[in-house]
C-alpha cells in the first residue's frame, strides 16, 4: 500500500500523455473513417519542433508547445491536400489510406533521421523541481503534463460541443451524406479534423519526449498503444478513448511495478483480447444494424 500513491502518479501522468495521442487518432477515425498510420510520426515531429524552437531559435521553453502545435496542424493540412483529398472517392479508401499513411510515416521518420541524426536528444521543454502532494513527491514536469493534457482535452470537448466547427464535425461523424445534404462543407471539415489531430499529436510528442528522449522512432510505441486504446473503447468514441487511456495506463503501471517492465505490454494485449472477445465493437461502442 505504501507504493500505491507512486503508482497512481505514474499512471495518471502516462494516461494523460496517451489520452492526447488517442484523442487525435480517434477524432480522425470518428469523423472520416480513416486510420492515420502517420499519427505517431506527427507526434515525433512535434517533439523535434519544440526542440528546434528552443535550442536553435533560442525561444523561451513554453514557445516549444506553440511550435509543436503549428507544425502538427501544418503537417495535418499537408496530409489532406497532398494525399487524402485525392483518395476520398475511392471505394477502398479505408484500406488504401492505411497503406498510404504507412508510407508517409516511413518517409517522415527517415527525414527526421537525416536532419537530426539517430542520436537521442534531451527535450528542453520541461520544468525542473519537485512538489510534495501529501506524502508523495511529484516532479513538476508530471504536473505540467497532466495540467496541459486535461486543459487541451477540455478545450477540444468544448469546441466539439459548442462551436460551429464542432457541430459540423459531429454531424459529419454521425452521417456524412446527410451532413453534406444540409450544407456542411465536408472537405473543409476533413481538413480541420486532420489539422486538429496533428496539433494534438504535436503536443503529445513534446510531453512524451520531456520524460524520455527525442529519437526518430519516438512515436511508434505511443501510436500502437493509442490504436489499442481506440479499439478497446470503440473506434471513434472520444470520451471512451480518453477513459480507456487512463485505465490501461493504470493497469500497465501496476503490472510493470509488480511483475517487471517487460510484462507491461503483454498484459495490456491480453486485456485487449479479452475485452474484444466480450465486446467485439469496443467496450463503449455500439452495434450497428444495416437493413438490406
Amino acid at each position: 500500500m505504501d507504493v500505491l500513491p507512486y503508482i497512481l502518479v505514474t499512471a495518471v501522468t502516462v494516461g494523460a500523455m496517451y489520452s492526447l495521442a488517442t484523442l487525435g487518432l480517434s477524432l480522425v477515425w470518428g469523423a472520416m473513417g480513416m486510420l492515420n498510420m502517420a499519427h505517431g510520426t506527427m507526434l515525433t515531429l512535434g517533439g523535434y519542433a519544440a526542440y528546434s524552437a528552443v535550442t536553435t531559435l533560442g525561444l523561451p521553453w513554453y514557445f516549444g508547445f506553440v511550435a509543436a502545435i503549428l507544425l502538427g496542424a501544418l503537417v495535418g493540412a499537408i496530409l489532406y491536400y497532398g494525399l487524402v483529398r485525392f483518395m476520398l472517392r475511392n471505394p477502398a479508401f479505408e484500406t488504401n489510406i492505411i497503406i498510404a499513411t504507412v508510407g508517409i510515416a516511413i518517409a517522415l521518420e527517415n527525414l527526421v533521421l537525416k536532419i537530426y541524426g539517430g542520436q537521442p536528444l534531451g527535450q528542453p521543454v520541461s520544468l525542473h523541481g519537485t512538489l510534495r502532494l501529501g506524502v508523495v513527491p511529484v516532479q513538476t514536469q508530471n504536473i505540467l503534463i497532466v495540467v496541459m493534457s486535461v486543459t487541451i482535452m477540455v478545450l477540444v470537448a468544448w469546441t466539439l460541443k459548442t462551436s460551429r466547427v464542432g457541430r459540423a464535425i459531429r454531424a459529419t461523424a454521425q452521417n456524412r451524406e446527410a451532413a453534406q445534404l444540409m450544407g456542411v462543407p465536408i472537405r473543409k471539415v476533413y481538413l480541420k479534423v486532420l489539422a486538429i489531430s496533428g496539433a494534438l499529436a504535436g503536443v503529445s510528442g513534446v510531453l512524451l519526449s520531456s520524460l524520455t528522449q527525442l529519437s526518430p522512432p519516438l512515436g511508434n510505441d505511443p501510436m500502437l498503444k493509442a490504436f489499442i486504446m481506440c479499439v478497446v473503447a470503440g473506434l471513434g468514441n472520444l470520451p471512451g478513448s480518453v477513459l480507456a487511456a487512463f485505465v490501461l495506463a493504470l493497469v500497465e503501471a501496476c503490472t510493470q511495478f509488480y511483475l517487471g517492465a517487460r510484462w507491461g505490454f503483454p498484459v495490456l494485449l491480453i486485456l485487449v483480447i479479452l475485452a474484444l472477445i466480450w465486446r467485439p465493437y469496443g467496450v463503449f461502442g455500439r452495434t450497428q444494424v444495416t437493413r438490406l
